[in-house]
């Protein structure tokens, strides 16, 4: 790009994590139109909690009304985007000058909701914890963080349920981790009186849905018998990328990740962005959308001002939070040689599921 563009056009495809990110650290800087068809932003982090309290579940949502001071909210979706622009559902077509595609994951309920009025995930909160209080055993399949994290938050709000996490994997947490964090983790486990079935999946799963309150009785391959009251799956990221067309979708993995370069481009097209949970670097990884808009923030403010300097976005050390209920947990931070203690894990996450944070970058009196 040849000098500096006047008030360039931005278009934010996503209003999770990654997109309020940019879309916020830009908005002085270009005319800004966000993307997303929820009617409010949702705070995943605290989902869980939103399950076994269900006066958090209104607090997870938060409205977009005050995140930009010049720029546009539109609530749609996008169903097909190239190089040159987004075709909205409503038929609306946008061509802005700098693309970032920042359209997040899918994930099994209750970790993630799907329905994009706030009301409505409200309501099946509040549903599906009628049904788990009335539950006495619960398995979960899935111990990975979601997994373990659920597992926390049911044994800390009803300590008399019986809770099993099933998992093919020969251990919790899979993932690049300390071995001394899943040691600490396990010991709260046991002080909870979480079981675990390891090392062998379930020959087929429940016939019911999740969150529904029916007794089932399920086996593993390995033999192993479980009876339960409800049941929820606790794994199965997907990135959404499914509305890519033409040149952008020729970018994306076989796993349905887009490539991206250090500076977070999408490889090949130099005015479009890809960060968070679609992009292919630190994937499945929590955090990296904070960490990543403030480069692809950077990147667009240095080409509109005619700048060569870029930012580079470099993926950091094995970095995770995993509380177990308000005030348990244990937690595996940079520049830590020990392992995060459940003290710690509160304070930083435990307590308040960072709400506050995401009420601020939202301007939303909390």
């Amino acid at each position: 790009m040849n000098g500096a563009l006047q008030r360039p056009s931005v278009v934010v495809v996503g209003g999770g994590y990654a997109g309020i990110g940019v879309a916020a650290a830009l908005d002085e800087t270009a005319d800004v139109t966000l993307v997303e068809r929820r009617d409010t932003f949702v705070h995943n982090v605290g989902a869980l909690r939103a399950l076994v309290k269900p006066s958090w579940a209104p607090r997870i949502f938060l409205p977009y009304d005050h995140l930009l001071a010049n720029g546009t909210v539109i609530h749609d979706m996008a169903v097909r985007a190239d190089a040159r622009g987004v075709e909205l559902a409503s038929g609306q077509r946008l061509s802005p000058d700098f693309l970032v595609l920042a359209t997040g994951s899918t994930y099994p309920f209750p970790a993630k909701t799907d329905h994009p009025k706030a009301g409505d995930s409200v309501d099946r909160y509040r549903r599906t914890h009628a049904a788990l209080e009335r539950a006495s055993r619960i398995m979960l399949v899935g111990a990975g963080a979601v997994g373990l994290e659920l597992a926390g938050e049911i044994a800390a709000a009803w300590p008399d349920k019986h809770v099993v996490l099933v998992d093919i994997a020969d251990h919790i947490l899979p993932g690049p981790y300390d071995q001394r964090l899943r040691d600490e983790i396990n010991r709260q486990l046991d002080e909870l009186g979480v079981e675990r079935v390891l090392g062998s999946g379930l020959i087929r799963p429940p016939d019911q849905p999740t969150g529904e309150l029916v007794a089932f009785t399920v086996t593993t391959e390995a033999g192993t018998r479980i009876e339960a009251d409800i049941w929820f799956r606790t794994h199965g990221i997907a990135p959404v990328t499914d509305y890519l067309a033409d040149d952008l979708a020729m970018a994306r993995t076989s796993h349905g990740y887009l490539e991206v370069t250090p500076q977070l481009q999408v490889r090949g097209f130099e005015h479009v962005y890809a960060l968070g949970d679609i992009a292919d670097i630190d994937i499945n990884r929590a955090g990296v959308a904070a960490r990543q808009a403030p480069v692809v923030a950077a990147n667009i403010t240095a080409q509109i001002s005619g700048s060569e300097d870029r930012a580079a976005y470099a993926p950091g050390p094995p970095v995770i939070l995993l509380p177990l209920g308000p005030a348990g947990g244990a937690s595996q931070l940079p520049g830590q040689e020990d392992i995060a203690t459940a003290e710690l894990t509160a304070q930083i996450k435990g307590r308040d599921m960072m709400i506050d944070r995401y009420a601020d970058l939202l301007h939303v009196e909390h």
